[in-house]
C-alpha cells in the first residue's frame, strides 16, 4: 500500500468538497422545481419538457466531459464546470419562459454532466493515489451534501426561489474560484492503477411520510457510503456489493409489501442502504478504462434515471403500482448475481 501523502490528503478534502457541492446544487434545484414550475406558469407537460431537456444536457455532458478528461485538464474541468454549473442554476431561476427554461435546463444539464465525469475521474486516481477504497466516502459527501440542500431548500421555502438559486450560485462559485489553487495541485496524475487486494403504497401517500421515506431513503445511503470503503477494503468489492444488491432486493420487496407504515419504512431505508456501496464501486471498475469509460458507466446510470421512471409507470398501468416497484428488485437481484464478473480485480 502506498504511503499517503500531504497532497493526497489535500486532494480528497478539495474532492469531497466538490461532492458536497454537486449534491447541495442538485438538491435545491429538485426541491425548488415546483417554484419553478409556478414562475413559467407550465403545466405538467411543460415542466416535463423541462426535466428532459436537464435530463439530455447531463447525457450530453457527461460525454463531452469523457472525451475532454485527461489528468493535465481535470483541475480547469473541475473549476470551470462548478462555475458554469452554478451559473446555469442562477439562469434557471431566472427564466420565466417555456422557452428560456428549456435553454436553461439543457445548459445546467450539460455543465453538471462535465463535472460529474471530472470529479469521478478526479476521484478514481486520488483512490488510486491513496492505495486503499474511499470512494464511496466521497459519494457519500454528495449524498450528505444533498441532505443539507435539501435542508436548506426546505428553511428558504418562504423566499424566492431566483433569490435561493442566485445565493446557492454565487456561494458555489466563490467556493470553487477560492479552491483554484488547490484543485491546480490535485494529486494522483501520474499514479498508476491499482491491483485487487486480498407494503402497500398508500401507507406513504401522505406529505409527511413521503418526506420521512425521502430522509430515510438519503440518511441509510450516506451512512452505507460512509462505512462503504472500510467494507471494500476488508471484503472486495464484488462481495459487498453483492451483499448490498441482497440487502436492497430485500429491502425493496418489503418496502413494497409491508403493510404497515414503519416496516414500509425500513424497508425502503434498507433499499438505500443496499445500493449505498454499488455506484462508487461500479465508477471504480469504470476508472480502470479512463475518463471515457467512467461517462460511459455513469451516462447509462443517468439513462435508467430518465427511463426507469416511464417504463415503472408503464408496467403500473399494465398491472398494479406495487406490481411495477418489484422491477428493480428483480434488478437489484441481478447484480447481485453479475458482481462477482463484474467486478473482480477492481478493489484497491
Amino acid at each position: 500500500m502506498n504511503a499517503v501523502s500531504a497532497a493526497d490528503r489535500h486532494s480528497r478534502a478539495l474532492l469531497t468538497g466538490y461532492f458536497l457541492g454537486l449534491g447541495a446544487i442538485m438538491a435545491v434545484w429538485g426541491a425548488r422545481m415546483p417554484a419553478v414550475q409556478q414562475a413559467a406558469h407550465l403545466g405538467t407537460a411543460g415542466l416535463a419538457l423541462v426535466l428532459l431537456a436537464a435530463a439530455v444536457g447531463m447525457v450530453a455532458g457527461l460525454q463531452l466531459g469523457g472525451r475532454y478528461a485527461r489528468p493535465a485538464r481535470l483541475p480547469a474541468q473541475l473549476t470551470s464546470g462548478s462555475i458554469a454549473l452554478a451559473g446555469c442554476l442562477v439562469l434557471v431561476g431566472q427564466s420565466e419562459s417555456l422557452s428560456a427554461l428549456l435553454l436553461a435546463a439543457l445548459a445546467f444539464g450539460l455543465a453538471h454532466g462535465i463535472l460529474d465525469v471530472a470529479a469521478n475521474t478526479a476521484a478514481v486516481r486520488c483512490q488510486n493515489a491513496f492505495g486503499r477504497p474511499i470512494m464511496s466516502g466521497l459519494h457519500a459527501a454528495y449524498s450528505l451534501g444533498a441532505l443539507a440542500g435539501a435542508a436548506l431548500a426546505t428553511l428558504t421555502a418562504q423566499a424566492p426561489h431566483s433569490t435561493l438559486f442566485t445565493a446557492t450560485g454565487a456561494l458555489l462559485a466563490g467556493a470553487a474560484v477560492a479552491a483554484v489553487p488547490v484543485t491546480r495541485s490535485l494529486s494522483g496524475a501520474d499514479r498508476p492503477a491499482m491491483r485487487a487486494g486480498a407494503g402497500k403504497l398508500p401507507l406513504l401517500s401522505s406529505p409527511g411520510k413521503l418526506w420521512l421515506l425521502a430522509a430515510l431513503y438519503s440518511a441509510a445511503m450516506a451512512a452505507g457510503r460512509l462505512t462503504g470503503d472500510r467494507l471494500t477494503a476488508a471484503f472486495g468489492a464484488p462481495t459487498v456489493v453483492r451483499a448490498g444488491a441482497l440487502l436492497a432486493t430485500a429491502g425493496l420487496t418489503n418496502g413494497v409489501i409491508g403493510n404497515s407504515t414503519p416496516l414500509a419504512l425500513t424497508g425502503w431505508a434498507v433499499f438505500g442502504l443496499g445500493l449505498s456501496i454499488t455506484v462508487p464501486s461500479l465508477i471504480t471498475a469504470a476508472g480502470a478504462g479512463g475518463a471515457k469509460a467512467v461517462a460511459t458507466v455513469t451516462a447509462t446510470g443517468y439513462l435508467g434515471l430518465l427511463a426507469g421512471p416511464a417504463l415503472i409507470g408503464a408496467l403500473a398501468s399494465a398491472t398494479t403500482l406495487p406490481t411495477a416497484l418489484l422491477l428493480p428488485a428483480l434488478l437489484a437481484a441481478a447484480v447481485a448475481v453479475l458482481a462477482h464478473r463484474a467486478l473482480e480485480n477492481t478493489t484497491p
